[in-house]
């Protein structure tokens, strides 16, 4: 049994705790400070989920953001990081201070960010963060990442589920398998970190480009451009393109645009809407993680990537970030 340290009870991270605590494992999901209150109500109630229909494992430790240092404390064998895009700065200063170099990180959030005047993975950032004040202490810290088609309310029902974990040491990834894989949840493992994480945040452009199509000929006709792109755009930062064709790229671009968020912020861009309209009036109180990615990745897409070479995805980020009418045209 090994102790395992969540950090971030939205869906994902919540669901994450699921497997974990059937493997037989002491887990502690610590909310971040914006999610008191819903630990608070879970622990008050009968531990029922809603965004996740189901109850939660009665052994299950759901903690706020006030004891995440007493947890740290504890010892745990493991971190698991589910924040979102938005919290990985405040995460990185606080595992800067009091996490453990031997104990590895998993993460499950997903995105990318302008480091370096590249566009790199969150992965990057977390470990520049982390190492920023202590770099020797972290000089050897690696971080293992999360990737694949998995919606968290099927994780949370316990349906099958097929994800990658991702480390440029496959020794690390193959290790951590033996401790998360359950009966349900299966685990490829892969060293491609960079293009894993590549798919795993820019198949939610897609996603909602996708999902913005009604006619099925043509959404047919957008899934085949997209992973097009998608491809490209993986190889353009040195990364394999046969990581596209599996879990991270193209399984989890299927399920990502069959439902979701983005795909559902998709259909109201289809349907007319400009992203600031669709975002007050049907997802106001919703995180949009595709968006999110055009807002931090926008000017650096729309100014240094050729248009006919990525014109999805320039179509998509115009009509987030300057706030127009998604048209696709010439498709």
């Amino acid at each position: 049994m090994s102790k395992i340290l969540i950090i971030g009870a939205g869906a994902m991270g919540t669901a994450f705790s699921i497997p974990c605590v059937d493997n037989g494992h002491s887990v502690a999901l610590v909310g971040s400070p914006l999610e008191d209150k819903l630990i608070e109500k879970l622990n008050k109630g009968r531990r029922f989920y809603q965004t996740l229909d189901c109850y939660l494992p009665k052994k299950l430790k759901l903690l706020k953001a006030n004891k995440l240092y007493e947890t740290f404390k504890s010892k745990p064998n493991a971190v698991v990081i589910a924040v979102n895009s938005m919290g990985i700065e405040w995460i990185g200063k606080i595992l800067s201070k009091f996490h453990n170099p031997k104990v590895p990180i998993i993460l499950l959030t997903k995105g990318l960010t302008i480091f370096n005047k590249r566009i790199e993975p969150l992965s990057y950032k977390l470990l520049s963060i982390i190492k920023k004040n202590q770099f020797s202490k972290f000089k050897n810290l690696s971080i293992t990442s999360v990737a694949g088609p998995c919606i968290a309310k099927s994780l949370a029902k316990k349906k099958r589920t097929s994800v990658v974990f991702s480390n440029e040491f496959l020794e690390n990834a193959n290790r951590h398998k033996k401790t998360f894989e359950t009966h349900y949840y299966k685990i490829e493992c892969s060293k491609d970190h960079r293009s894993v994480q590549y798919c795993a945040a820019i198949k939610n452009f897609y996603s909602m480009i996708i999902g913005s199509v009604s006619d099925l000929n043509t959404a047919s006709v957008i899934f085949y451009k997209s992973f097009l792109e998608m491809s490209k755009f993986i190889k353009m930062y040195g990364g394999q393109e046969k990581t596209a064709y599996g879990l991270a790229g193209l399984a989890d671009l299927h399920v990502s645009s069959a439902g979701g968020r983005n795909s559902k912020m998709g259909k109201h861009l289809g349907d007319g809407y400009t992203y600031k309209k669709a975002k007050l009036k049907f997802m106001k109180n919703e995180t949009v993680e595709g968006a999110d990615l055009a807002f931090e990745l926008g000017p650096k897409i729309l100014n240094k990537y050729h248009k006919k070479n990525f014109p999805l995805m320039h179509s998509l980020v115009e009509s987030i970030c300057l706030n127009k009418k998604l048209t696709l045209k010439n498709y």
